[in-house]
């Protein structure tokens, strides 16, 4: 049999795997540079970065994500090292078990970077890598848990987007209410020009989405599964919607599926990536809860939008809200909070009444004066702590301003200040 024939007791050391090596060489030598074409012009990546990129899809492929301790040993001893470690079985990160080892090395041995590159340009997809023009900065404040690099479908540049954007998560299972907040901010926000960052999912991810989009504003999905796999399924429509008008974002090379800890450790990605993140809807045990922690821990901030208290929707965002977070009910108060100089909510209170603009001793005479019937100037004096002679001043004031009637000796509240009264208004 040939030695190179695939068979079904095949050696690590073999000559196919060792050809397979050379060839993968080889391939990275040869590869020439992708080009994609954005909304703010050509998303050009450097063709002397080819072998660099290749390794970080290969590192891509056997790394969990936010793992930390292969994150530490890629910045020790660099990409090219740590691929040639993973081949050879050599050089290992420190730490690491006999068997994490053996598990890094058999994934390692299927690993096809090329493949995989060629699949993402076939789909439109492009790999964005630390060091790239594309790469946004704030990513590094992950530290060894920063990606190994991401994944992008969409025309616009990731890094100028994540400049100015704000996260907003929430429930799956949210309620009306919690669909209808997410809508509104998401559609606020992207009115102000801010981009609306997500996880894709059903409930407030996919309102937030949606009321982007529906304000022709900018927003961006953050994936735990391969970008040219949407997920959920039933968000297919959605997530192709928003590749073709913002960006899908992941860390996980083509074809990846999503698992529960890769959804939590998505979010780390969606709470470095934005300024910051506001919760609509969650409950104690939420993986909005863990974005909107991993903000504070990195510096950003944390907000909340609350729900009534016998929601238990709402109970995570109330524990937030009793910490560090901030309240927050639309999207000028979010943009006042993450925005630069100037972008200033407006000042929230009642309307002004006219019995607002009364001086302070007029304003104690027309309280004196009861709900109904005529009552005489010295007993008003009296329930106002004041001289006769300054109650009937003050009286002569308030009728004409129309507060007042006066009915011989006596004096009463006009009819609409009755009717006021009577229905527990604040009245004129």
């Amino acid at each position: 049999m040939d030695p190179c024939q695939e068979g079904p007791r095949q050696e690590r050391g073999d000559p196919c795997r060792v050809g397979a090596r050379r060839e993968y060489g080889v391939a990275r030598r040869e590869r020439a540079h992708q080009v994609d074409v954005g909304r703010e012009g050509a998303h050009r990546q450097d063709p002397d970065r080819a072998d660099e990129r290749a390794h970080r899809a290969f590192l891509a492929r056997v790394a969990e994500p936010g793992d930390e301790v292969c994150g530490r040993w890629i910045r020790e001893v660099g990409t090219e090292r740590a691929v040639r470690g993973l081949l050879d079985g050599g050089e290992r990160p420190r730490g690491v078990t006999d068997r994490r080892w053996a598990g890094l090395r058999a994934r390692a041995e299927r690993a096809d970077p090329e493949r995989d590159l060629a699949a993402a340009r076939a789909a439109g997809i492009r790999f964005v890598c630390p060091g790239d023009s594309e790469w946004p900065a704030q990513l590094d404040d992950l530290g060894d848990g920063r990606p190994t690099g991401l994944w992008v479908r969409g025309s616009p540049s990731l890094r100028m987007w994540a400049l100015r954007s704000v996260a907003l998560v929430g429930a799956r299972a949210c309620t009306e209410y919690g669909a209808h907040m997410a809508t509104t901010l998401a559609a606020g926000l992207a009115e102000r020009g801010w981009v609306v960052v997500s996880g894709g999912a059903y409930g407030v991810d996919g309102a937030a989405h949606r009321g982007a989009l529906a304000a022709g504003g900018a927003t961006v999905a953050v994936l735990a599964c391969g970008v040219d796999r949407p997920y959920p399924r039933g968000h297919t429509e959605l997530i192709t919607r928003i590749a073709e008008q913002g960006l899908v974002v992941g860390e996980l090379p083509p074809g990846e599926h999503p698992t529960p800890s890769r959804f939590i450790l998505r979010n780390r990605v969606i709470a470095a990536l934005t300024r910051g993140t506001v919760v609509v809807e969650a409950a104690y045990r939420s993986g909005a809860l863990v974005t909107a922690r991993a903000a504070q821990r990195l510096g950003r901030f944390a907000m909340g939008v609350p729900g009534p208290v016998t929601s238990g929707l709402s109970a995570g965002v109330h524990e937030l809200l009793r910490g560090e977070a901030v309240l927050v009910t639309d999207a000028a108060e979010v943009a006042e909070l993450v925005g630069d100089m100037g972008e200033l909510a407006p000042d929230r209170r009642g309307p002004v009444l006219p019995r607002d603009l009364l001086d302070p001793g007029a304003g104690r005479v027309l309280a004196a004066l009861p709900a109904r019937g005529l009552t005489g100037a010295e007993e008003i004096a009296r329930g106002a702590g004041t001289t006769t002679d300054d109650a009937v001043g003050r009286l002569y004031e308030l009728r004409s301003l129309g507060f007042v009637e006066r009915h011989g000796d006596g004096w009463k509240l006009t009819r609409q200040m009755m009717i006021s009264v009577r229905d527990g208004r604040p009245g004129c």
